[in-house]
C-alpha cells in the first residue's frame, strides 16, 4: 500500500513555502542586477507584464497538475496524460532541469553563507568600496573554498529535509522567511534614506528608453520573460509539488495571485536596498552577479549594529536557499 502524502499543517506555510521556492536568488541576488544591466524601471515594468500576462497563469495550471495527480511531477504525466501519449517524457525532463539547477543554487548558496561568516567575523569592518569589492574577487579565486561551502550548504539541506514537511521544510521556513521579510524592510528603508540614494532610486523607478536601446529591445524583452519564469519557479516541476498540497476549498488563481505578489515585493524590495547603495558608495549598478556582494557590506559598515544585519540578512538567505533546492 503507498504511503500517504504528508501535508501542509497551515495554509500559511504554504503560501510562504510557495513562495519561498519563488522567493530566493531570483529576486534578491538576480533581479538587481538584470535591473542594473537592461535599463532600470524600463526592464521593471517589461518584467511586471510577462508576470501577469504569462507567469501567473502558468504557475496556476502547475497548481492545478500537482493538486488532481497528488504526485511528483516524474509520476504525475502517468496519472494525468491520456493513454498511449507521451506527456509524461516531460516529467523526466522535470527532474533533469531540477538536478541541474541545483549545481547552481549550491554554488551561491555557498557564497550566502561565506558572506554570513565574513559578516559575523567582521571581515568587512573598515573597509572601503573597494576593499569590499576585492573580498568577493578573492572568494572567487578560490576554487577549494567555494567547494568546501557548496558542500557544506547541501548538508544542511538534507538535514532540513530529513527533519519532514511539516517539522522541517515548513517550520524552517517559516521562521527564516518571516525574518528575512522583516529585515530587508529595515534594509530597504535604511537604503532610501542614505546620502547619495536618490539617484538610485531614479536609476531603478524611472523608464530609460535610452538604456533600452543600448541594451537593445528584444534582448530585454527575452531577459525580462525569462525572469518572470525563473523568479517563479515554473516549468520544472516545482510549482507542481505545491499544487498537490492544496486543498480543494482553495482558489488555484487567487493562490497563483498570493504567490506572485509576495514574490514580487521581495524583488521589489531588493531593488530598493542595492541601487541607492550602489549610487552612493560608487558601486556600478551593471556589476552582474556580484552586485549584491560588493554592496550589501557597504551598507552594513554604515549602519547601526550593522555586523548582525548582514550575518542575520545572509544566515536568512541560505536558509531559503537551501529549502528551495530541497523541496
Amino acid at each position: 500500500m503507498e504511503n500517504q502524502r504528508e501535508h501542509l499543517g497551515s495554509r500559511l506555510g504554504f503560501i510562504l513555502l510557495s513562495a519561498g521556492c519563488a522567493i530566493g536568488i531570483g529576486n534578491v541576488w538576480k533581479f538587481p542586477w538584470l535591473v542594473g544591466q537592461y535599463g532600470g524601471g524600463a526592464f521593471v515594468l517589461i518584467y511586471l507584464v510577462f508576470l501577469l500576462l504569462m507567469g501567473v497563469p502558468v504557475m496556476t495550471m502547475e497548481f492545478a497538475m500537482g493538486r488532481a495527480a497528488q504526485k511528483s511531477p516524474v509520476k504525475m504525466y502517468r496519472v494525468l496524460e491520456p493513454k498511449g501519449s507521451k506527456w509524461h517524457i516531460h516529467g523526466y525532463a522535470a527532474f533533469a532541469g531540477n538536478y541541474i539547477l541545483m549545481m547552481f543554487y549550491t554554488v551561491v548558496c555557498g557564497w550566502m553563507l561565506q558572506y554570513f561568516f565574513a559578516t559575523a567575523a567582521g571581515t568587512f569592518e573598515g573597509l572601503d568600496t573597494e576593499g569590499v569589492s576585492e573580498q568577493f574577487d578573492q572568494m572567487m579565486a578560490s576554487p577549494l573554498r567555494q567547494w568546501g561551502f557548496m558542500a557544506v550548504s547541501v548538508i544542511i539541506g538534507f538535514f532540513i529535509l530529513s527533519l519532514g514537511l511539516q517539522k522541517g521544510v515548513e517550520k524552517i521556513t517559516k521562521g527564516m522567511m518571516i525574518a528575512l521579510l522583516l529585515i530587508m524592510v529595515v534594509l530597504a528603508v535604511h537604503s532610501i534614506f542614505m546620502r547619495g540614494g536618490r539617484e538610485g532610486l531614479l536609476f531603478y523607478l524611472t523608464p530609460n528608453m535610452v538604456e533600452i536601446r543600448r541594451a537593445g529591445i528584444w534582448n530585454v524583452i527575452q531577459n525580462a520573460m525569462n525572469q518572470a519564469f525563473f523568479t517563479l519557479s515554473i516549468g520544472m516541476g516545482g510549482m507542481a509539488i505545491f499544487g498537490s498540497y492544496i486543498g480543494k476549498d482553495h482558489a488555484l488563481l487567487g493562490e497563483s495571485v498570493n504567490v506572485a505578489a509576495l514574490d514580487t515585493f521581495v524583488a521589489f524590495t531588493s531593488g530598493l536596498i542595492i541601487f541607492p547603495a550602489c549610487f552612493a558608495y560608487g558601486v556600478r549598478p551593471d556589476s552582474g552577479p556580484a552586485l549584491i556582494f560588493k554592496t550589501l557590506p557597504n551598507i552594513f559598515n554604515h549602519m547601526a549594529m550593522g555586523r548582525l544585519w548582514g550575518a542575520l540578512f545572509f544566515v536568512f538567505m541560505c536558509g531559503v536557499l537551501d529549502r528551495d533546492r530541497g523541496i
